[in-house]
């Protein structure tokens, strides 16, 4: 039985858990849930470690941050194995994500050590005179980090490592399908020095979460998953300090002054299909400019056509299964669904098992769920637009904002993208995919609120305080 860390301390609950690979299902390992009476330890726990840990010199944090990458670097294989094993992620993007979480830390620690606020001369008013302000950012509280299944170590590491970067108590919540990675990350960060209450990680079962958060101790709440939880969990707390990153359905757009259609072919079949589509920024929606439809279309088909899908276990795999046979059965369904409503498969179009083929469609109409809505699997649309403006205005037209990726080598339009798109980043010249750890990251409409990338959740987990100083010779 592994166990989980209640304020760094190992520890087992009465109710198993056993997670199995989203593959063949297989068993990979068992944990236990936290008992309720562990929950309440663990958020005690938290509460009491909200000074001590604010009180840590910028020294002792940015050392554990810095400690628990090289913890993590060391062991890279180890949790590379174990993410592909509960995640069903190929081997090779499992290894990306390990990566990733060995450098969200290391950044941490570099934030933490620059962490300082701002002085404000406040004499620019005669009124002032003699007065200086000192702004600094202190945590709000213990944080509660609930984390998705798909990225099981980078996007924990996005809750944890801007909270012990600026000193806040956090509580982790693993997703039920994949919280083996999260606990050899606990194992980690329980050998170190920190104040008693800084870290726990909790496996509970999502019926049990609204107790978990509403709990007045837990004054920020950092969520990443699904919309309709999101939104739930907005509107039961209304005067907490909420942060959402939703997903979307992220957008490709091939302009006309693109001339590298084998590269943007390239790009999007991967990026469409490199966490079998499981990814907020995976290709969904691609338009490419009507003058290149004819020639990219089949660059674009075998491009995808050419990644291999199997057993994540194998290096040489691409695309794997997605997280469950529930999820698989419902892609089926939405490409079904597009195809009854107009659509073509230009490529793939089956499942077998939770293996979905890599899967281009055509001709679907917009309000389709392969569409409107976010697939979370190996399934993109190609549409044809008229003009880059119209492919624009194609990309608005979603009721998400994450991300968007813009083939464009003019910088004209490049800036066009970025003032008209209302979305939380464009990436030119490439998919929308793209994702530097230490950047802001997140969305607008109903993509979320807030934002992940070390610097910016360090300024969502705590809140400006000044303090004047008077009678001073500037």
């Amino acid at each position: 039985m592994i166990p989980f860390y209640v304020a760094g301390r190992p520890a087992s609950g009465t109710e198993s858990l056993t997670v199995r690979h989203p593959f063949d299902t297989e068993i990979v390992g068992e944990t236990s849930n936290a008992t309720p009476a562990q929950v309440e330890e663990a958020l005690a726990a938290a509460a009491a470690a909200a000074g001590p840990a604010s009180a840590l010199p910028a020294s002792a944090r940015a050392g554990a941050l810095d400690e628990i990458s090289v913890r993590i670097k060391r062991r890279a294989e180890e949790f590379s194995e174990l993410i592909t094993a509960e995640n069903g992620k190929p081997l090779k993007w499992a290894r990306a994500e390990v990566a990733r979480a060995v450098s969200t830390f290391r950044w941490a620690a570099e934030e933490a050590r620059r962490f300082s606020g701002e002085l404000q001369r406040l004499d620019t008013d005669p009124a002032a005179a003699g007065r200086i302000a000192l702004v600094r950012r202190v945590p709000r509280g213990p944080v509660l980090g609930i984390a998705p299944f798909n990225f099981p170590l980078n996007l924990v590491a996005h809750k944890v490592a801007p909270a012990l970067a600026v000193g806040a108590p956090i509580i982790v919540k693993p997703a039920p399908a994949t919280p083996l990675t999260a606990l050899l990350l606990g194992e980690i960060v329980s050998r170190l020095d920190l104040p008693a209450g800084t870290f726990s990680v909790l496996p509970v079962p999502n019926e049990r979460m609204a107790a978990l958060v509403a709990d007045p101790r837990l004054p920020v709440v950092s969520f990443t998953g699904s919309g309709p939880v999101g939104a739930q969990i907005r509107a039961a707390v209304p005067g907490k300090h909420v942060t959402l990153e939703l997903g979307g359905n992220a957008a490709a757009l091939v302009c006309e002054d693109w001339d590298d259609l084998d590269f943007a072919a390239q790009r999007i079949a991967t990026f469409s299909n490199y966490q079998a589509g499981q990814s907020c920024i995976a290709v969904q929606r691609v338009f490419v400019h009507r003058s290149h439809l004819a020639a990219f279309t089949p660059k674009l088909v075998a491009a995808v056509e050419a990644l291999r899908a199997g057993d994540p276990r194998d290096p040489l795999t691409d695309v794997g299964p997605v997280i469950d046979s529930r999820a698989a059965a419902r892609i089926e369904e939405w490409i079904g669904e597009a195809v009854t409503k107009g659509g073509r498969v230009l490529t793939g179009g089956t499942r077998s098992g939770t293996t979905v083929a890599p899967t281009v469609l055509t001709d679907v109409p917009a309000d389709a769920r392969v569409c409107a809505e976010e697939v979370f699997g190996p399934v993109l649309v190609l549409t044809a637009v008229d003009s880059d403006e119209a492919g624009f205005a194609a990309i608005d037209d979603s009721a998400f904002g994450l991300q968007a990726g813009v083939f464009t080598r003019r910088i004209d339009l490049a800036f066009a993208a970025h003032r008209r798109l209302r979305v939380g980043g464009v990436i030119i010249g490439d998919v929308p995919s793209f994702r530097a750890d230490q950047m802001p990251y997140g969305g607008v409409k109903a993509s979320g609120s807030g934002r992940e990338g070390v610097a910016s959740a360090m300024d969502d987990y705590t809140e400006p305080r000044v303090m004047v100083l008077t009678g001073l010779t500037l």
